[in-house]
Order: C-alpha cells, then sequence, then structure tokens
C-alpha cells in the first residue's frame, strides 16, 4: 500500500498536537501539586537568545495548521502572532490546532499532490510542492517547536518522559 500526503501530514501532526496537550495538563498539574502558578512558565526559556515557551507552541500551531493551508492555498498566512498569553490560553491554542487538524480530510489533502507553491516567506522566495512544503518546511519546524516547548517544561521540573513527547503511537493492529 502506499502512503498519502494525508498519512504523511495530519496523523503526524495530530499524534504530536495531542501530545503537547497532555504535556501542558502534566504541567499544569504539576504546578498545582507543589503550589506554583503555570503562568510563570509562559515567558519560561531554554536560553536567553531562544525564543520563550509561548512563541513555541504558537509556531507548533502555525506551522501544523498553516502549513497544511498553505499547501492548500499557496500562501502561508497564519495568523500574527499574539505573544504571552495566560498559560490556558496555550492550551486552548492547541485545542484549535487539534480540531482544525481533524477537519481536514484525506481527500482534500491528497488532492494537493504535485501541487506547485511559490512561498513568499519574509526576503526569500521558496519553491515547492505541496509535499516537498510538508516534508522539508512545516514538519520539520513543527517538530522543531514542539520537542523545545517539551525541553522547556522539563527543564522547568514538569515530570515528562519521551513517550509524553511521542503521544500515542499509530500502531497496526497485532
Amino acid at each position: 500500500m502506499a502512503i498519502s500526503l494525508y498519512d504523511l501530514s495530519v496523523p503526524t501532526f495530530l499524534q504530536t498536537v495531542r501530545a503537547i496537550g497532555g504535556c501542558l495538563d502534566r504541567a499544569v498539574a504539576h504546578c498545582a501539586r507543589i503550589g506554583a502558578n503555570p503562568d510563570d512558565l509562559v515567558d519560561a526559556r531554554l536560553f536567553d537568545d531562544m525564543a520563550p515557551f509561548h512563541f513555541q507552541i504558537e509556531a507548533a500551531w502555525h506551522h501544523a495548521v498553516w502549513g497544511l493551508e498553505a499547501a492548500k492555498t499557496g500562501v502561508f498566512a497564519p495568523p500574527a502572532l499574539v505573544g504571552p498569553v495566560p498559560f490556558a490560553g496555550l492550551r486552548a491554542m492547541i485545542s484549535r490546532a487539534e480540531a482544525a487538524l481533524a477537519e481536514f480530510t484525506a481527500d482534500e489533502v491528497n488532492g494537493w499532490v504535485d501541487k506547485e507553491l511559490d512561498l513568499q516567506i519574509g526576503p526569500r522566495k521558496l519553491a515547492f510542492t505541496s509535499e516537498t512544503l510538508i516534508l522539508s518546511f512545516s514538519l520539520p519546524n513543527f517538530h522543531f517547536h514542539a520537542v523545545t516547548a517539551y525541553d522547556i517544561l522539563r527543564s522547568r521540573g514538569v515530570p515528562l518522559g519521551k513517550r509524553d513527547y511521542e503521544g500515542r503511537l499509530r500502531t497496526r493492529s497485532a
């Protein structure tokens, strides 16, 4: 069986978006357990010259949902960054991402195969196909920001492990 653009993108994004949601829930539970405020995590960062936690969540959302929208429309146009929001707002952002991803159908996404896209991203003009946009731009950026968010939470003591980041694996029936 051949693998489709849909199979490579939507379920992969959903697996990690759901895992991020679980990590955010674990962070809230951890904060409650130790008497901390989850809002104190919003501006946390690994290093001074790296973007903060809220940006990592927002960028993961943008690369998942608007990466697919770019494959559909030929324009990478995520909404403007909202900046620091309360921790609950980040959880809501991830929930919106999950809902938006669940709306894409296999027929819709697979209909974009071989579509040529010339995206203007900042000063760069990049020539893609739908497949190369998803596989070489959206997915790598999405995973970079998702794992950075995970790492920030870990660095602040949230008890997370690799399985939390992996989320629910898509295994075959035995």
